[in-house]
């Protein structure tokens, strides 16, 4: 047999991603591009104008665009339905409640931003702890 030839197990098409964990990666996914856009606009407004504190602007640019790596990292795992993705997600969305219940104690603009954070954060977790993307990601419960 040549090494063009597939054997019949070879041709087993991979199983479907469920729409959960395209739903749970587009969640992290917007996540990790708001955060690493904010990081981008703190680091040019930082370079632009006149920050009280330049250190402490471009460090907090800095920070931003660092941990946007982390759900987008996440994210891209899901769509592979790796399993070791869920838990950097899982722990984005639990990070993102404290900043969005910050952002509805304040008294201006920020209110709807705190909104949709707390809103995608919630969807991300249900999506995530769903039992199907457990399974679709191959995690196993505890042995009993």
């Amino acid at each position: 047999m040549s090494s063009t030839q597939q054997t019949p197990a070879d041709t087993t098409p991979p199983a479907p991603r469920p729409a959960r964990v395209t739903a749970a990666a587009a969640v992290a996914g917007l996540e990790a591009l708001a955060l690493i856009a904010g990081g981008v606009y703190l680091l040019v407004t930082s370079l632009t104008g006149r920050p009280d504190d330049l250190t402490q602007a471009l460090t907090g640019g800095a920070t931003l665009i660092a941990l946007g790596v982390i759900p987008l990292l996440a994210a891209r795992g899901l769509l592979r339905c790796r399993s070791w993705s869920r838990g950097p997600a899982i722990i984005t969305q639990l990070m993102a409640l404290p900043v969005a219940w910050t952002l509805l104690q304040a008294s201006s603009a920020a209110i709807p931003a705190g909104i949709a954070l707390a809103a995608a954060a919630v969807t991300g977790l249900v999506l995530l702890l769903h039992p199907a993307t457990t399974q679709a990601l191959g995690i196993r419960g505890r042995a009993q």
